[in-house]
């Protein structure tokens, strides 16, 4: 019995715990909510009414945010005043609805207040995964920055009170220890923990650090909640027993008793302390007053727990109603599973079959896309090849007509400097009765200079064979300028004479330019020296 009447103190502390630290997400958004939150310490039944008017306002209205908080607020009232079959209900009705509207902060806070249902009736393994569950879902929730680590306080404090009752006082310290670096990183105050740490002290054997703490929790309390005096005097009495000093114990035990007649919560610390006065007379010798202090516990403990309890039924013999709600959805989709098993069969050879016409199909048009492509491509290829051969014949039959007109104004060059040059023999021959000087100056004037002629020459080749210059010039560095003269003449097939004629050489000066050049092209005797240039 002792066991499971230590979760009751603790969850009293929790709710209020949970109440300040979820404080800002809690949407008092109605009168009938905000009367029954003022009303819920001094008048029960006034508050249970007006829960139940918010909780069907809210129905009305379809906002299952504020339904959810109304319904969770309404089930921890009555927890607090011992009716937890009504409690039981609200929860699981609670979280029916935030499930479906995946409100994952009022998950957290049903599934902790379901465990500490499942506590006080001896269920520590379903306690300790809802407590749990709840932890793990705040701890997405921190990851994902919707909250920060002082909401994961109340699970803390929930797996504290598990391990605790279950004599596991190092998991309780562990967890002590990780509440205090979460309240020293985000300075924040809890009385709450902090009298749980000071009730821990005392089970470790400080006493003196214990009732420091829980006096210091106690002064706090007659400020920020004076109903939360039943849970501390209640601790104070413990923690004064365990030490041995049992004047004090009593005081504190019998102050904590009358808190309870004067505040309507927390009435399961009535059962409580009454146990502890028991035990307390007995160490006493005060049988009489042990007896009339039992008889009291029994009497509170039948009406929680007894057979004939609502309590007794929702919970000792445990409905529970979502776990079975969600086995009912599990099984109707297993029926409707097993229901389509037949036509899955089939519809899996249909879409074998649709998958490998679809596969074909589009290998087959894959490969007449590539084909195409291809046909394409060379189709493509050939015209440009044609284009270019047909551009490059143009090109050449241009440059060869250019060429061939070149030639033929170097060879009327050539046939007028000889025309000139026999004239100028004949006149010499016949000097009679004429002025051979003045004859000489007008053939000069119209003769013009080799280096003139040349010139025109080959600003006229330069203008056609724009590249013909710089090729030779890059293959073969060590051409003279003459060399490069020499190499258009060839190019447009013209005679020694001829060249001898437009550079205004002798023949044999020709030949030799010629050797000359042969050498540079190192070309061997049987190479052309006409086809080489040509290429070039």
């Amino acid at each position: 019995m002792r066991r499971y009447l230590i979760s009751y103190l603790t969850f009293g502390l929790l709710v209020c715990l949970c109440g300040m630290l979820s404080a800002q997400t809690i949407n008092k958004s109605d009168e009938y909510f905000k009367k029954a939150e003022s009303l819920k310490a001094t008048n029960v039944n006034s508050a249970i009414d007006f829960y139940k008017k918010s909780i069907h306002l809210h129905k009305e209205q379809k906002d299952t945010a504020n339904l959810v908080n109304s319904l969770y607020e309404l089930s921890n009232l009555y927890a607090h005043n011992l009716d937890y079959g009504s409690s039981y209900d609200g929860y699981w009705e609670a979280l029916f609805l935030a499930d479906n509207s995946k409100n994952d902060p009022a998950r957290a806070k049903l599934y902790q207040a379901l465990g500490w249902l499942y506590l006080f009736y001896r269920r520590d393994n379903e306690a300790k995964d809802y407590f749990n569950l709840s932890l793990r879902l705040k701890d997405k929730m921190i990851d994902k920055k919707v909250i920060d680590s002082t909401n994961v306080l109340t699970d803390y404090y929930a797996l504290i009170t598990l391990f605790r009752t279950n004599g596991e006082n190092k998991m309780v310290r562990k967890y002590l220890d990780s509440s205090s670096l979460i309240k020293k990183q985000f300075k924040i105050k809890s009385s709450y923990l902090d009298a749980e740490e000071g009730y821990q002290d005392a089970i470790d054997g400080n006493f003196e650090m214990a009732l420091l703490r829980l006096n210091k929790s106690r002064n706090e309390f007659i400020i920020e909640n004076p109903s939360y005096l039943i849970i501390i005097d209640y601790l104070i009495g413990q923690v004064h027993f365990m030490k041995g000093d049992l004047k004090l114990s009593k005081k504190y035990f019998e102050q904590s008793l009358a808190y309870t007649n004067e505040y309507s919560n927390h009435s399961n610390y009535k059962l409580m302390v009454q146990e502890a006065l028991a035990l307390l007379s007995k160490e006493e010798k005060d049988f009489e007053s042990a007896f009339c202090h039992l008889e009291a516990a029994n009497e509170l403990n039948e009406s929680i727990f007894g057979r004939k309890s609502k309590n007794n039924q929702h919970l000792f013999e445990i409905n529970d109603q979502y776990r079975l709600q969600k086995e009912k959805e599990k099984e109707l989709i297993k029926e409707q599973r097993l229901a389509n098993l037949e036509n899955e069969k089939k519809l899996w050879v249909l879409k074998y079959s649709l998958m490998f016409v679809v596969v074909a199909s589009l290998l087959i048009l894959g490969s007449l896309f590539i084909r195409n492509i291809r046909r394409k491509h060379r189709l493509e290829k050939k015209s440009l090849e044609e284009k270019r051969v047909v551009e490059l014949q143009k090109t050449n039959e241009i440059l060869e007509l250019k060429n061939n007109e070149l030639t033929s104004s170097a060879l009327q060059l050539i046939e007028k400097e000889e025309f000139i040059r026999k004239m100028k023999d004949t006149i010499g021959k016949s000097k009679e009765n004429l002025d051979v000087s003045a004859l000489n100056r007008i053939i000069s004037s119209a003769q013009g200079s080799p280096s003139g002629n040349w010139k025109e020459f080959e600003a006229r080749f330069t203008a056609v064979n724009q590249s013909f210059y710089k090729n030779l010039k890059e293959a073969y560095p060590a051409l003279s300028q003459t060399d490069l003269k020499l190499c258009a003449l060839v190019k447009l097939n013209f005679s020694s004479k001829e060249m001898a004629s437009l550079l205004g050489i002798s023949i044999e000066s020709m030949h030799t330019s010629r050797y000359r050049l042969r050498k540079k092209l190192k070309l061997e005797r049987n190479d052309n020296l006409t086809e080489f240039i040509a290429n070039h």
